[in-house]
């Protein structure tokens, strides 16, 4: 089997990430640690945190970047996966370097939150994405080397 890691932020990117099929691969979880998490170990086995950050706090958030840059770093190495499956955000940039930088495959699914223009995070990985995939057809134009395989949900 696979080794593919998911990873995202919490909340609705989290929520998209659940909604693939990850129990058919030999599978890890990567997302924010927050309440709403909480019972995520409940249904999935091999579940890893990051910590949860924001822009709205400029210098703390920089500090938790940097910090889960490093927890990427040393997650990347422990469950040394073949694939990194991201629905995004900023969680999910330093995760898609790193399998990039170790040859690893990266998939990133824009989130179907965003209809018409690209987010930041999106606009870092687009680059280096081995699949970068949108999910409304008029994300083509934006992103022209995208695929689009529909919605997720």
């Amino acid at each position: 089997m696979t080794k593919v890691m998911f990873i995202s932020s919490m909340g609705g990117h989290l929520d998209e990430l659940t909604k693939l099929d990850i129990e058919k691969y030999d599978y890890s979880i990567v997302t924010e640690k927050v309440d709403s998490n909480s019972k995520l170990e409940e249904k999935y086995k091999n579940v890893y945190y990051l910590l949860y950050g924001t822009r709205k706090t400029p210098i703390r958030y920089f500090f938790i970047l940097l910090f889960n840059f490093f927890k990427s770093l040393y997650l990347f190495f422990k469950l040394k996966p073949k694939v990194v499956v991201t629905t995004g955000t900023h969680t999910a940039v330093a995760m898609c370097y790193i399998a990039k930088i170790f040859k690893s495959k990266v998939i990133w699914i824009e989130t179907f939150a965003n209809k018409s223009s690209k987010t930041l995070a999106g606009r870092l990985v687009y680059p280096i994405a081995n699949t970068f995939v949108v999910q409304w057809e008029e994300m083509k134009k934006i992103y022209p080397k995208a695929v689009y395989w529909g919605w997720i949900y």
